[in-house]
């Protein structure tokens, strides 16, 4: 029933495969903490990212980044463009983001243009709030009977009649 193989083995024994790196849609990247500045702060000027940025503090100016966090703890008075905005803090301006959420504890002076808002019971807002034309799908070609004109006769010269 068993029986032993009598062939023989190799000596040579095979490395283990090399690993290979993975491919970069594979890879998990960690997510980077958001850039904070602290309630003990007070910051005018302008501020520009393209990542997370959270203010605990006071700041005065305009701001653009992926994500915007006002804490509790924050005033902010200025402009701000971003894509992603969460309030629960005080601000005085005009907001453009996809997203806006306003919590119960926010109180916001000011213009809203939005895709998506969300004003929970108890928050102040004063100011007006309008919703953002959808982006544009990408625009197909036109089609091709649109792109010809009427039809065009062409017509030969009358010969001089004698």
């Amino acid at each position: 029933m068993f029986s032993r193989n009598n062939e023989t083995r190799s000596s040579v024994s095979e490395a283990p495969p090399t690993p290979q790196p993975e491919p970069a849609a594979q890879r998990r990247t960690t997510p980077r903490p958001a850039s904070v500045l602290a309630s003990d702060l007070v910051f005018e000027g302008h501020i520009r990212g393209k990542g997370e940025l959270q203010i605990d503090g006071v700041f005065s100016g305009d701001i653009e980044a992926r994500r915007l966090l006002v804490a509790h703890s924050a005033r902010i008075e200025g402009t701000i463009r971003c894509e992603v905005v969460e309030i629960r803090g005080r601000v005085k301006g005009d907001i453009q983001a996809n997203v806006v959420k306003i919590y119960e504890t926010a109180h916001v002076e000011g213009d809203v243009l939005h895709r998506q808002l969300s004003v929970d019971a108890g928050a102040v807002f004063e100011g007006r709030s309008q919703r953002m034309a959808p982006e544009p799908e990408a625009a197909s070609p036109p089609s091709p009977h649109l792109l010809e004109g009427p039809p065009v006769l062409e017509t030969a010269a009358a010969e001089p009649v004698d």
